[in-house]
């Protein structure tokens, strides 16, 4: 009898990369985790030992719960946080079950450290267009789902980098940027090992918004037009990543599995609504 605290491998992937996906806390112990460096889209790190004291964090979120194989560790930190009224379930197979099902998983060696609420920090050029929303929402939504963007005059990136401990992107000679004709948002996928043909195709249209190849792809134009419409509404950057993010949740999910679905006005023989 299926298991109902259990999510399997493909209920989970078809959430990931999406604003309803859960949070995702990995319970591996340390020795696993080093034979395998690597994350699950958007998940934190937890101690399984202090679960009690960690567990409130997670309260009026749904949760999948990950440790190698699926068992008794992440059992016990969801029967946990169930009995504190939280919403979670155990990865069904655990870690080695995502990844021998070719589940997405993010490398962590260029993660940037993070911050004493453990978030990540990253700041760039304000007045955002493509490049610089493109890749707040993919951190946000594969990397690290807490990370906090900060946006400043252009001439004082690297210094607010350097006194506010926050990553520079975007800009000229830093490594998270540009590198030939591919954008930022290409070497966030890169850097970052994200293995998706949806996040691939996805990034094809931003790269052609971003660098005025709008011929590369069909819907660059359109992309770019609504992109530019957003920093035309909204004079608060951060309202218009808010705001911004919808239409790349929107996008990623076209790339994922609507590529091939069309809308046409019924034909002069359809029925004629009443």
């Amino acid at each position: 009898m299926p298991s109902t605290t259990a999510i399997t491998v493909s209920q989970l992937s078809r959430l990931i990369g999406l604003p309803g996906a859960p949070a995702i806390i990995d319970v591996r112990i340390d020795e696993d985790f080093d034979a395998d460096p690597r994350l699950l889209p958007a998940s934190i790190r937890r101690d399984f030992k202090t679960v009690s004291a960690w567990a409130t964090e997670f309260a009026g979120k749904p949760v999948a719960v990950v440790c190698q194989k699926g068992r008794k560790l992440s059992q016990g930190v969801v029967a946990w946080l169930r009995h504190e009224g939280i919403s979670a379930e155990t990865l069904e197979g655990g870690f080695e079950a995502w990844r021998d099902a070719g589940g997405i998983l993010v490398r962590t060696d260029n993660l940037p450290p993070r911050d004493e609420k453990g978030r990540t920090v990253w700041v760039t050029r304000a007045r955002p267009k493509v490049d610089r929303i493109a890749c707040p929402w993919l951190i946000r939504r594969f990397v690290d789902p807490y990370a906090i963007f900060l946006f400043v005059e252009a001439a004082e990136v690297p210094d607010v980098a350097d006194r506010f401990r926050a990553v520079p992107f975007d800009i000229d000679n830093v490594f998270w940027s540009h590198r030939g004709e591919r954008c930022t948002f290409d070497t966030m996928i890169e850097e970052f090992g994200l293995e998706s043909e949806a996040l691939d195709r996805l990034a094809l249209i931003v790269r052609a918004a971003d660098t005025a190849s709008l011929d590369l792809v069909p819907q660059a134009a359109g992309f770019l037009a609504a992109s530019l419409g957003l920093s035309r509404m909204f004079r608060d950057d951060l309202e218009q990543l808010e705001a911004g993010m919808l239409l790349y949740d929107a996008f990623f999910r076209w790339c994922r599995d609507a590529t091939e679905e069309t809308h046409n006005w019924p034909g002069a023989g359809a029925s004629k609504p009443s």
